[in-house]
């Protein structure tokens, strides 16, 4: 017999799903780490490829993520009640096409079974990136590939 249950992406909002499914929508690609510069006349965001500090550039992960937003107070949390807001949010990320209604990317590693199928594909931040450690002027880092 066929199991036609959906997967719960597909069958709950972003708002009643458990802290692990929500969780589990982050496909690693890092974009939301990437600092990125809001032009304050027309509210363009322009996208770098400067990383947070607090993030491994190898694995594309947090290394403080449980004490995020303490260790880096302008890291924004992403919840089901900010993400429509954060206009900002790269147009792959798993959270915002949910909740413009759009279903995920085969690459996802929720659709694919791969953590890895997001790097290989090119759609996360691995091999792009300075850590604002070591980056001067933001505005020497812009770059298209991130939004």
């Amino acid at each position: 017999m066929v199991n036609l249950e959906l997967p719960f992406w597909k069958t709950k909002s972003l708002k009643d799903m458990s802290l692990d499914e929500w969780e589990s929508l982050c496909d690693g690609c890092a974009k939301c780490c990437l600092n990125k510069l809001e032009d304050m006349d027309t509210g363009e965001i322009a996208y770098t490829n400067v990383a947070c500090r607090f993030l491994d550039l190898d694995t594309c992960r947090c290394v403080d993520y449980q004490a995020r937003t303490l260790a880096a107070p302008d890291c924004v949390e992403l919840l089901p009640r900010n993400i429509a807001d954060l206009k900002w949010m790269p147009s792959t990320c798993a959270y915002r096409l949910l909740n413009e209604g759009k279903d995920l990317p085969p690459w996802h590693y929720l659709i694919c079974g791969d953590r890895e199928t997001v790097h290989r594909v090119q759609k996360s931040v691995k091999g792009r990136i300075v850590s604002e450690r070591d980056a001067g002027d933001l505005e020497d880092y812009i770059v298209d590939w991130a939004k």
